[in-house]
């Protein structure tokens, strides 16, 4: 019977299991491989997924502190090795794994991060070429991040002077090593471009592990670099070793020294350069004005200049003749056109109603002003107003005789009438 026995709550039960797994020394630090499934990372930074494999399966949780350090991005179906702790979650009674660490299995953590890292970099498109700038020809400033202590800096200083003593090198120092070395990195590039002056940045160190390279393969970096509105040359390690950066950068250069001869220019080399554009702007000098000095003398050996004198000579007595006839023509023009006007002032004089009357015709109106054209018009007592060459009479008509008419002489308008 229950009241002869202990009875546990649920809750009681569920603390027991707890302690009891949880005080176990094997389970408070153990590593567990295993494929992830339903990997979910939640908004406040904390991941959850389950472990499995052919036979078994567990739940686990890790941390945004513990998340945030992996170096790679978990992905469904991937196997690796966890390493944590047992623990109950107590509201539904199950027991999980309490990650704070994970690898991948079979392959380095690192080497996948940095893969996946460079393949979602790339379909950004912040390796294309097509974004990568010239370098300046003979830079004002070149700028250097790097270790001031470590021996990068002493090839890039060594060798740059060498190449160009009056060179102009501009130091910011970061970390290149270790948890702060990205932050420290981006900082100092981000100072340095916007210095007035600087036309170029070198970023690097010497060689290493592709743990001690592995802050040049983080992804603020990698975008700084993009972003950064300098031309940047990456020079990491040695000539085998690849990070992000330099696949972003402008230019890769293999080592810092080499970073040093590509960046700035060997001062006897400019020189060289400078007498030879001297030459070729002598040469083409030299080749223009022979050739002006040919159009010169082509035109010097013309007949026009060779006799000037017989030239004007020959033009003034072309200009004579032009003039003669342009006297000639314009006064025979002048006399056609007095003939013209002669010929149409006569026309007009003949065809004026003036000219009629002169030569003894007369014009006829009634009372009202209209004008008389037959005599049928009239009659005899109708009073009618003659106007001739000189003056006006008013008449009366005592007869009237419509059948006598006369010949229109020519020239005579219709309207006149004779006396």
């Amino acid at each position: 019977m229950p009241g002869e026995r202990p009875v546990l709550s649920v809750r009681a039960l569920t603390l027991y299991i707890k302690e009891q797994l949880e005080s176990d020394a094997l389970l408070e630090d153990l590593w567990v491989r295993g494929e992830i499934s339903n990997w979910k990372r939640h908004t406040s930074g904390h991941c959850y997924f389950t472990l499995k494999d052919e036979y078994a399966q567990i739940r686990c949780v890790m941390f945004r502190s513990q998340a945030m350090r992996l170096p790679f991005e978990p992905e469904h179906g991937m196997e690796v090795i966890a390493r944590g702790r047992i623990g109950v979650y107590e509201r539904d009674g199950l027991y999980q794994l309490y990650v704070q660490e994970m690898e991948p299995a079979g392959r380095g953590a690192l080497h996948l991060a940095f893969e996946q890292l460079k393949a979602k970099l790339q379909a950004e498109g912040l390796f294309d070429p097509a974004r990568k700038r010239p370098l300046p020809r003979l830079p004002r400033i070149v700028g250097l991040v790097t270790s001031p202590t470590g021996a990068a800096i002493r090839d890039l200083i060594t060798v740059a002077r060498r190449r160009f003593p009056n060179v102009n090198l501009l130091l910011a120092p970061a970390l290149v090593q270790g948890e702060e070395a990205p932050r420290s990195l981006i900082a100092a590039l981000q100072a340095l471009s916007r210095v007035p002056g600087v036309d170029v940045i070198i970023i690097g160190r010497g060689g290493g592990s592709m743990e001690e390279l592995w802050a040049f393969n983080d992804e603020g970096l990698a975008r700084a670099i993009a972003a950064c509105p300098v031309p940047v040359v990456s020079a990491v390690g040695h000539e085998t070793d690849f990070t992000i950066a330099d696949f972003v950068a402008d230019l890769r250069a293999p080592t810092p020294s080499a970073a040093a001869e590509l960046v700035v220019p060997a001062k006897s080399e400019l020189r060289a350069q400078i007498r030879s554009a001297e030459e070729r702007l002598v040469a083409a000098v030299r080749l223009h004005l022979r050739r002006q000095r040919a159009r010169l003398e082509a035109w010097a050996s013309r007949p026009v200049l060779r006799r000037p004198l017989d030239r004007v000579l020959q033009g003034r007595q072309r200009l004579d003749e032009l003039s003669r006839r342009l006297v000639a023509a314009a006064g025979a023009r002048v006399e056609r056109g007095r003939s013209r006007l002669a010929e149409l002032a006569g026309r007009l004089d003949a065809l004026s109603p003036l000219g009629v009357l002169a030569r003894g015709y007369a014009i006829v109106q009634d009372e009202a002003g209209r004008l008389v054209r037959a005599a049928a018009d009239l009659a005899p007592g109708d009073r009618i107003r003659v106007r001739l060459h000189r003056g006006r009479v008013d008449a009366r008509v005592e007869g009237v005789d419509p059948e006598e008419s006369l010949e229109r002489p020519a020239g005579l308008d219709p309207e006149m009438r004779g006396p």
